[in-house]
């Protein structure tokens, strides 16, 4: 089944309050808080398009495929790169236990990551 999870975009990012903050991006307050129960069967292209933004995500990451047992595709199928593992990403959580001498090395290397995905601009 290929459904949306929100929850762990909003862990991820650090959204302590989604709907609060899916409002001031200009959300209706019956799609922020389907989104935030995470209770959305179709989103609009468009709707889809504006969370992406908000969000700074793709598609993608909103999207987890659970396939049932009936569905049997190859191990390279694409569908597989939407199966999420259990682990979910709280970078909020893990950066308040780094010991704060620590953090400088660790924001040097996330921009040193960043800037590998950045495109030139000669």
């Amino acid at each position: 089944m290929l459904k949306y999870n929100f929850e762990r975009i909003f862990r991820a990012r650090g959204i302590e309050k989604p709907f609060s903050f899916l409002r001031k991006a200009g959300f209706s307050d019956y799609l922020a808080t389907k989104i935030k129960q995470n209770k959305v069967a179709r989103l609009n292209s468009s709707s889809l398009e504006r969370i992406c933004i908000v969000l700074k995500c793709s598609p993608n990451d909103l999207f987890e495929w659970i396939p049932d047992k009936q569905t049997l595709v190859d191990s390279d199928h694409p569908l597989n790169d939407l199966k999420k593992s259990d682990r979910d990403v709280d970078l909020t959580t893990m950066i308040n236990t780094i010991p704060y001498g620590q953090l400088e090395e660790i924001e040097n290397l996330i921009k040193e990551k960043i800037n590998k995905k950045a495109p030139n601009k000669s």
